[in-house]
């Protein structure tokens, strides 16, 4: 079975900073592109961030850039977000998600994605 599990969220102040992780079970996010989303309540899930299967290539969403930093480490089949000057509004559950064909190029559709985590919950307070 293959699982997806997002880790590191947690509550923080306002200008904080925390680093998500996410790993895999059953599957290798080598070769994979991947990508960073988020839910707050109420509104539409959103696209934070992407990285190419190699790691040499990464997209952010305007509302993030500058802020946060996504990255991977193939050897420990891992992805992670580093969240710095967090925002109230950066309040959200974070998804990780791993791109649907194999060395595809990543992109900011969640169609492109599949095997969804069950997200870690980030919560920024002023």
């Amino acid at each position: 079975e293959v699982q997806v599990v997002e880790s590191g969220g947690g509550t923080v102040q306002v200008g904080g900073s925390l680093r998500l992780s996410c790993t895999a079970s059953g599957f290798t996010l080598n070769g994979y592109a991947m990508a960073w989303f988020r839910q707050a309540p109420g509104k539409e899930r959103e696209w934070v961030s992407c990285i190419s299967w190699s790691g040499g290539t990464t997209f952010y969403a305007e509302s993030v850039k500058g802020r946060f930093t996504i990255s991977r480490d193939n050897a420990k089949d891992t992805l992670y977000l580093n969240m710095n000057t967090l925002k109230p509004e950066d309040t959200a559950m974070y998804y990780c998600a791993a791109a649907r064909r194999r060395w595809a190029l990543p992109g900011m559709s969640a169609e492109g994605y599949t095997y969804w985590g069950q997200g870690t919950q980030v919560t920024v307070s002023s």
